[in-house]
């Protein structure tokens, strides 16, 4: 009768609730009050090239994020650059994801579970964060969620080779996003193991996930070229291992509750496979090389809340019988204490102190603070990524330190001249706008020409002005007269 209720009434499929509760999410704050951050910004500058430059720079730099450069230049030559063509993709694919777990939760422990796991998913703090970024996790997030439908739908009885084919292609789709989606059929591997899957299942797996992770192959022996990209990544410890350590105590939480038994399909044999796999996968590759990041594996709070919405889904059968009319209230009433205990965390990832940096934010001090005639330098190299995404605002400002453009380098930051003749260069100015990072964030000078840069700006000129704003900084220093 509750499903009725539910899904009956209004004809409304039971999915579209969580889609359009992860979109609203999703849609509040959008812009994050017009600010943009590096990764985003790395983003934005290479989009915005010629698909020819894009292909380019991927043979040398960003191979692991080529497919989503791609497709983020069709959109922006589409709909024009800007915070909303940036982040509204991310926001689209967290709501099919939504509605992909509803479904799930819903074939596999009944209505209120799949209700609760589409409406949980949105919740999820990190969720919430990527929800919002112009980055390629929540595009994997929701590949993960189709494969796995897909998966489900065919363990329910309903296979057929259009349903494997499409297995396939979405796995691959996620592999070529980031290849750590590979995973994925690793925990299915394991669901299969679980529900003790006929031959032919298995079968069929091993070619669609063999298909998927040869077209992935070539990407993954080529970004290994570029491994030096990752080599900021710290190495694994164990307050790392803690925020792991209470996603699975939660998710085993969900999955007792849902009393598994193997040979059975259910949330517990879907879910906690999803959830536990990639993390403790990703965990055994880092204890090698360096690679914990959380939203590598952003894909598996998929499997968190299948197993949060099958716990709530026992909590509201437990108390139907003595709690009849009360029992309904269960859900909407954990979501609205959830919403309210999150608020705060919610706020927070909706502003522009929610990211390490502002990239926008130091170009007004910048256009500000310039005079005709003066010089930029960038410490370290990357932070030219300010001048790449708001390029009206160093006009008529001489990059001194850049030899070779990131366009036509085929880089990020572009290629910058040797320490004497940037020392040269930064000699024959009388006034250089410094853009850096903010004291709070800033760390040690490394490379022979940002230390170049820094030691003639403090033996030949004076700060005149400083501005630190959102993780950036601008400095103009003028050029000391010789006595």
């Amino acid at each position: 009768m509750t499903s009725h209720i539910i899904a009956g009434r209004r004809r409304l499929p039971i999915w579209l609730i969580p889609l359009l509760w992860t979109l609203a999410l999703g849609a509040w704050g959008l812009s994050r009050q017009h600010s943009l951050w590096r990764d985003e910004a790395a983003t934005w500058q290479v989009a915005q090239r010629p698909a020819s430059e894009i292909w380019h720079m991927l043979a040398q730099v960003d191979a692991v994020h080529g497919l989503y450069y791609l497709l983020m230049h069709g959109l922006f030559e589409t709909f024009g650059p800007g915070t909303t063509t940036l982040r509204l993709p991310s926001v689209l694919a967290m709501a099919v994801a939504a509605a992909c777990v509803t479904v799930i939760g819903r074939r596999l422990a009944g209505t209120w579970a799949g209700l609760a796991a589409g409406l949980s998913l949105g919740l999820l703090p990190a969720v919430q964060f990527y929800l919002q970024e112009g980055r390629p996790y929540a595009l994997v997030t929701a590949g993960a969620a189709i494969s796995t439908l897909l998966l489900v739908t065919v363990l329910g009885g309903r296979g057929g080779t259009a349903r494997w084919t499409a297995y396939a292609g979405t796995v691959l789709f996620c592999a070529l996003l980031n290849w750590l989606a590979l995973m994925i059929p690793a925990a299915h591997a394991a669901t299969l193991i679980w529900t003790r899957a006929r031959r032919e299942v298995w079968i069929r797996w091993t070619a669609a996930s063999a298909a998927a992770a040869g077209g992935a192959l070539p990407l993954i022996l080529f970004t290994r070229t570029q491994a030096k990209q990752v080599s900021w990544i710290p190495p694994l410890t164990w307050h790392m291992m803690i925020g792991p350590a209470v996603l699975l105590a939660i998710g085993g939480l969900g999955a007792l509750l849902d009393r598994p038994r193997a040979g059975r399909l259910s949330a517990a044999a879907v879910g906690l496979p999803l959830l536990a796999l990639p993390q403790l996968i990703l965990i055994g590759i880092s204890l090698v090389q360096p690679l914990f990041l959380d939203r590598y594996v952003l894909f598996s709070l998929l499997g968190l809340a299948l197993l949060i919405g099958t716990a709530l889904s026992a909590a509201v059968r437990a108390a139907a019988p003595r709690f009849p009319r009360a029992s309904p209230w269960i859900l909407p009433v954990a979501v609205a204490v959830a919403m309210a205990v999150l608020l705060p965390q919610a706020l927070a990832k909706r502003s522009p102190a929610s990211r390490v940096d502002d990239v926008l934010a130091v170009a007004t001090h910048v256009q500000r603070l310039k005079e005709p005639g003066d010089a930029v330098l960038f410490v370290p190299a990357a932070r030219r990524d300010t001048k790449l995404v708001s390029p009206r605002t160093f006009s008529g400002l001489q990059d001194i330190a850049l030899a070779e453009s990131p366009e036509k380098s085929g880089t990020l930051k572009g290629v910058e001249s040797g320490p004497a003749r940037i020392r040269t260069s930064m000699l024959a100015q009388r006034r250089i706008l410094l853009v850096t990072d903010a004291a709070t964030v800033a760390k040690p000078v490394s490379a022979q020409a940002d230390r170049t840069k820094t030691s003639v700006l403090e033996k030949h000129f004076t700060a005149v002005a400083d501005e630190q704003v959102r993780g950036r900084r601008v400095t103009v220093y003028l050029r000391i007269k010789s006595p």
